[in-house]
């Protein structure tokens, strides 16, 4: 006797539950978890304690009214060169950030940004354009924007760059817009350890914050600076108070001119630096302490130094209008 296909598999079915369970109606699905946004994938995968995330950081947009709590003005600068020598190298880019801020250091808003290129009298060499991503051909033609500029520098109460040594020199010869105003280092004018960073460069400070940027373009460098000195640390104050508490001490130049020779070893250790004499300076090995320390300093230089109690090095008193012009 034949039997279709369809009958003999209902006859399996009615054997074997198995095949009856397969062959039946299927299954409600379970229901899939809600969609995790990126902020709750990062979140769980630092709870693991295996990985670290790092944040992409968002510049912060101008804001549309200025408010009237945060009566002053910063400015975070930043420029890229075709060299070192604030003499024979030039600026290809100046970026700015202008924010504002009170007497505490509190910051405000960003009420400002300009970024511009330009070209230099000789090709970019190959070792910056590496460095900065900035070709001859970007820089073709272009100016840096004086006017819009001097816009956010003039009214500036402090100008700040993340090694204002390098910075201050280049724009001073650059415009005379930089000249006369006050500046102040996030480098050397925070004490970047003790609020547990284990290096200065900006690169290190955005990464241990835990944050990313596209890093040696000046306007992107201005935004990050920006962020790790308005970072809320777990106790005290945040780094740009720091800053401006630091940018309104005087700090004292001691010049250990005439000092003998064999004693450079012992200057160098204790933190000197020689100078020739061609950057303005006297050719002597220096140091910059604060003015509290001055007395401990010439107690130095006249004991294990000059060892003549009655030694005057001279000194010079700087304030944040003489600060790292050279």
């Amino acid at each position: 006797m034949s039997v279709n296909r369809d009958s003999q598999l209902d006859m399996f079915a009615k054997a074997s539950p198995a095949i009856a369970k397969a062959h039946g109606p299927s299954r409600r699905r379970q229901s899939q978890p809600a969609a995790r946004s990126e902020e709750d994938m990062a979140r769980v995968l630092e709870e693991s304690g295996n990985y670290r995330i790092l944040r992409k950081l968002a510049p912060r947009p101008i804001a549309a009214i200025r408010r009237p709590e945060f009566s002053r003005l910063g400015v975070v600068l930043d420029t890229e060169t075709t060299g070192l020598n604030h003499r024979s190298d030039e600026i290809i880019e100046i970026g700015a950030v202008a924010f504002t801020f009170d007497d505490d250091g509190a910051v405000g808003d960003v009420v400002g940004i300009y970024g511009g290129l330009q070209q230099p009298s000789k090709p970019i060499p190959a070792e910056i354009t590496r460095l900065t991503g900035i070709t001859d051909a970007m820089v073709e033609g272009q100016v840096i924007d004086i006017r819009t500029l001097s816009a956010l520098i003039e009214p500036a109460d402090l100008i700040i760059a993340h090694n204002a040594g390098f910075d201050r020199p280049f724009c001073e010869a650059f415009s005379k817009i930089f000249a006369g105003k006050a500046w102040a280092c996030s480098v050397s004018e925070i004490d970047w350890s003790t609020r547990g960073f284990e290096g200065t460069k900006l690169g290190y400070l955005v990464g241990q914050a835990g944050y990313f940027h596209e890093g040696h373009r000046a306007v992107d460098d201005c935004h990050a600076l920006l962020e790790i000195l308005d970072r809320a640390p777990r106790e005290g104050e945040n780094p740009f108070a720091e800053l401006y508490r630091a940018s309104q001490r005087s700090r004292i130049r001691i010049f250990a001119e005439h000092s003998p020779f064999e004693m450079k070893d012992h200057l160098k250790a204790r933190g000197y630096r020689w100078s020739d004499g061609s950057d303005g300076r006297l050719k002597s090995w220096w140091i910059e302490i604060g003015e509290e320390d001055l007395a401990e300093e010439l107690s130095y230089l006249r004991s294990e130094i000059y060892r003549w109690k009655e030694a005057d090095p001279p000194i010079m008193r700087l304030t944040a209008f003489d600060r790292f012009k050279l």
